[in-house]
């Protein structure tokens, strides 16, 4: 972990909040003119006594090179020692100093990504973007797990995020219990240890279904300025592409297709809770041809879900979605854009073709039995 590392501790709401204003703007820098700020060792202390027992708190990760205000190292609270100093900004945060957000928990030692790490700070967003999101999350020795019983058959949202390394018979056991208590129909994991890929091989050999993907990265500078045939839209008009693409991916379900389907599209206004989402859209006559959704925490920005009819393909519009994301993320002052790829399938490598490269690969493991 940098040194020089700040954390400002928020509720998910208010970083929402501010993430549309583009800056943490709380009452203190009214009534006392500063933003609170903690270096990681010290953020305990606050978090004791303004958020006790809370589990939905979260911490932002303060790039301090990235601030534009000047930060004064002064006394804290007076229940505090004496001789501890805390660092006050004085003026507002901007979210794009904010570099990753992390779930607090008490008596658990922090992880903060390095501000230049791509790796480090995509984990950290794949942790903490499905537990800001899920109504129910549970801690686990190495990970959580998060669930939303009102969208059972979404993966996404019912799983175990592991986060360090751990045999495959302790995956196997952990992730099947949480299922089974939860009324899963599967058993998922998210495998995010650099070095899961022995524990994925030996999951496989025990009958788990085991895909591996790929997450990429590419860093500013970004082009600016959206391509003309991009446009931003409200989320309901790209239902049904995302719809059809989904019919197309799961036709083996069978008469569970309708609920499976309307579940995966349901599930999707939920993340623009947590994090900023803008759903972009290619229209012909009227009618929605390809889309793609950008979703931006803080300096951070990760595109998801590029789609295209496929009457409508070989016409360059992933190329300017891509292109206009990335220039919305230059807007919001982000250096990071992330993007996940499955290993061995072609996007992978159109990806690379424009400008991202890997930094970190997953594993996600199911069992059906």
């Amino acid at each position: 972990m940098p040194a020089d590392l700040l954390v400002h501790l928020i509720t998910p709401g208010d970083w929402r909040a501010a993430l549309s204003a583009g800056a943490v703007r709380p009452p203190s820098l009214v009534t006392e003119g500063f933003v609170h700020l903690s270096a990681p060792g010290q953020v305990h202390l606050p978090a004791a006594r303004l958020f006790p027992g809370r589990r939905d708190v979260v911490l932002l990760v303060v790039d301090p090179r990235r601030l534009t205000a000047p930060v004064r190292w002064e006394p804290g609270d007076p229940g505090d020692p004496g001789s501890m100093r805390f660092p006050h900004l004085y003026g507002e945060l901007p979210t794009s100093a904010v570099v990753a957000v992390v779930p607090w928990r008490a008596g658990v030692p922090l992880e903060l990504p390095d501000p230049g790490d791509a790796d480090a700070r995509a984990r950290a967003l794949m942790v903490s973007l499905p537990v800001r999101r899920a109504p129910q999350v549970q801690d686990l020795p190495g990970g959580f797990a998060v669930a939303d019983p009102a969208f059972p058959h979404s993966r996404d949202d019912n799983r175990v995020l592991l986060t360090a390394l751990a045999d495959a018979g302790a995956v196997e056991a952990v992730t099947s219990d949480v299922a089974a208590r939860a009324g899963w129909p599967a058993a998922a994991a998210t495998l995010l240890h650099p070095g899961s890929a022995p524990v994925a091989a030996e999951l496989e050999q025990r009958g788990w279904e085991v895909s591996p993907t790929v997450v990429m990265a590419r860093w500013a500078p970004f082009p600016e300025g959206p391509p003309p045939r991009v446009e931003a839209v409200p989320q309901e008009a790209v239902h049904g592409l995302w719809d059809a693409q989904w019919r197309r991916e799961l036709t083996e379900l069978g008469a569970e297709l309708d609920e499976v389907v309307a579940q995966l599209v349901g599930r999707e206004h939920r993340t623009d809770r947590v994090v900023a989402v803008t759903d972009l859209a290619v229209q012909e006559g009227g009618r929605v041809v390809a889309t793609a959704q950008l979703r931006i925490d803080g300096a951070t920005a990760w595109i998801e879900s590029v789609v295209t009819d496929p009457a409508a393909r070989r016409q360059g519009h992933g190329d300017a979605l891509v292109a206009a994301a990335l220039g919305r993320a230059a807007a919001a002052g982000c250096d990071l854009v992330l993007l996940e790829a499955a290993v061995l399938d072609w996007p992978r490598e159109w990806y690379a073709r424009r400008g991202f490269s890997v930094v970190a690969q997953t594993w996600e493991a199911v069992s059906l039995r």
